[in-house]
């Protein structure tokens, strides 16, 4: 379990680091391997440093992290600007070494119960603890519970500091009693330094992201959580005037609209040149205009008055026509018609009343327009209603019917006021249906009527022979005249 990276180990004050790590491991040799595995197995499988694994690769990164090398010796400092830094920075670094830093040690099997510093969950007698000799051998730790007050990592080979009866990595230790540079990692030993963004920086060390000069005591904006002088602003995120086409400075307002940018003194009607800076405007091919302009240069006209449509105004819409609300009105009464129901004709509309009485079928009897169910009778409509018999008014809608006199009758009133009468049965031959019949000297009978009288063979295409008012057929005729002559 090496502690320092290999370029640290030439150093004297790492030399004696590692002596006094060497104590630890001498301590505890005879049962270093069986402690190792079962130390080991209590870690959190992903940060256990097996060889070629996730957990070595983390453990690199750990002790880099929590032993910044810049903060173990001075030969690693770069930023070290006098000798009076120097000497406060070594006073730093012996008074931690002495009086913080140190190492802690697993004991396999502690001799009583005791509270874990951390967690305060109880370690049983004979379990596996962590014990920081800085504060004492009755003060211990689960092993997964060996980690830095401050970040909460697991304290990389048990190396840590303490300050206030807690424990830290030797970073954060460093960072109670000093600011850090945010661009170098450095401590900060001088007597000013630079605090912006939250963060403690060098005073030549907070500088522009883009040109490097130092921004202590200038103005600057963040972009991207990077700092930036106003003039390298201005150069790389600055936006173009559409009008003027110059930068927009930070100390001008910077008006944008669909991805363009105008100065306030820019942000002009394209016509009439009137400042649109908290007024409503328009946009049109890649231009803006005021509400007056562009009304009147690109608004759309009602077809009934012509007058443009303005912002707010209702617009009533039909087959690619619009009108305003008070224009869309009945071709004939002129009222305006709005949400209501309406009949187009040709190209004009009409409400429900105005269209019903100027082009709704009516009926040829009531003269009342006809909504629904209505007949024709010789290309006039009729309510089905008023389709009536002329005699007896029943309904002829579904009925059999005929005319006389271009009036129509039910085939009842018909038969009885003027069909003719069948000679037989007296009853009137209407026609209606195709019924066929006989007539003779103004005599008529029905077809299944027309029978010998004597015999009632029907006669109906055969020859007959009349007897008065009767009929016979030539047999029935002869038998009566021999009878008649004997």
């Amino acid at each position: 379990m090496g502690l320092l990276t290999e370029n640290m180990r030439g150093d004297p004050l790492m030399i004696r680091f590692m002596h006094k790590a060497g104590e630890f491991f001498r301590k505890t040799k005879n049962n270093w391997l069986i402690d190792v595995e079962e130390y080991m197995s209590q870690l959190p499988n992903n940060v256990v440093p097996r060889t070629n694994s996730n957990g070595e690769k983390l453990r690199e990164k750990q002790l880099l992290l929590q032993l910044p090398r810049q903060d173990l010796s001075v030969a690693y400092c770069r930023h070290l600007t006098s000798q009076t830094e120097r000497k406060v920075y070594e006073e730093f670094v012996n008074a931690r070494n002495e009086i913080a830093l140190d190492i802690g040690y697993v004991s396999s099997n502690i001799n009583k119960a005791m509270e874990c510093h951390k967690c305060s969950g109880i370690l049983e007698t004979n379990e596996m603890a962590v014990i920081a000799p800085k504060l004492g051998d009755s003060t211990g730790w689960h092993p997964a519970c060996f980690t830095c007050q401050a970040c909460e990592q697991l304290l990389v080979d048990l190396t840590y500091c303490v300050k206030d009866n807690q424990i830290y990595c030797e970073r954060h230790y460093a960072e109670l009693h000093k600011p850090r540079c945010s661009a170098c990692d450095e401590l900060i030993f001088a007597g000013e330094y630079t605090k912006a963004m939250n963060k403690d920086w060098h005073s030549d060390h907070f500088c522009c992201w883009q040109c490097d000069q130092t921004l202590t005591g200038q103005r600057y904006i963040m972009r991207d959580e990077q700092p930036y002088c106003i003039k390298c602003y201005e150069d790389v995120f600055a936006n173009q005037c559409d009008e003027c086409a110059k930068p927009i400075g930070i100390d001008s307002k910077d008006l944008s609209y669909k991805d363009k940018h105008w100065h306030e003194h820019c942000f002009l009607c394209s016509m009439c040149k009137i400042s649109l800076v908290d007024m409503p405007f328009g946009s049109k091919n890649d231009r803006i205009f005021c509400s007056n302009c562009y009304d009147q240069a690109f608004a759309t006209r009602c077809d009934g008055c012509n007058e443009i449509f303005r912002a707010g105004m209702k617009k009533m819409e039909y087959k690619g026509k619009q009108w305003h609300d008070k224009c869309f009105c009945c071709a004939h009464c002129k009222l305006a018609i709005g949400t209501k129901s309406f009949i187009p004709k040709n190209d004009d509309v009409f409400c429900g009343p105005c269209y019903e009485e100027k082009f709704a079928t009516r009926c040829s009897k009531c003269k009342k327009v006809i909504t629904a169910g209505g007949v024709t009778y010789k290309n006039e409509p009729w309510h089905r209603e008023c389709f009536c018999c002329t005699n007896c008014n029943s309904s002829l809608a579904g009925q059999r019917f005929t005319s006389k006199d271009e009036k129509p009758y039910c085939a009842n009133c018909y038969g009885d006021l003027f069909a003719k009468r069948c000679n037989a049965c007296t009853k009137p031959i209407t026609g209606i249906g195709g019924a066929k019949f006989i007539s003779f000297e103004d005599r008529h009978w029905h077809n299944d009527c027309f029978i010998c009288a004597q015999c009632t063979t029907s006669l109906v295409g055969k020859g007959f022979i009349t007897d008065g008012h009767e009929i016979l057929c030539p047999e029935c005729a002869k038998a009566r005249l021999m009878a008649a002559n004997s």
